[in-house]
């Protein structure tokens, strides 16, 4: 098993891992982390499709994440 392999393993046990999470904001972390992992590992691959999606998998983590955020600095929850 080489590096490249081995990250992918990792990405796929942070995504399957942030769907035992309770907690929504930490299910999104881990979720975008293993996204970015998988980013990393599709560019390593040359595979446009696991980049693409796992890009946008990512965008929508940290929309939401920085919409929790936003929304509880101002008073909203």
């Amino acid at each position: 098993m080489n590096a490249i392999e081995i990250l992918g393993w990792v990405a796929m046990l942070l995504v399957s891992g942030s769907f035992l999470m309770k907690d929504v904001i930490k299910l999104r972390i881990i979720n975008a982390s293993g996204a970015i992992c998988f980013v990393i590992y599709g560019i390593l691959i040359s595979s446009l499709p696991v980049i693409a999606l796992n890009v946008f998998v990512t965008l929508v983590n940290g929309y939401y994440i920085y919409k929790h955020y936003a929304e509880k600095k101002i008073g909203l929850i």
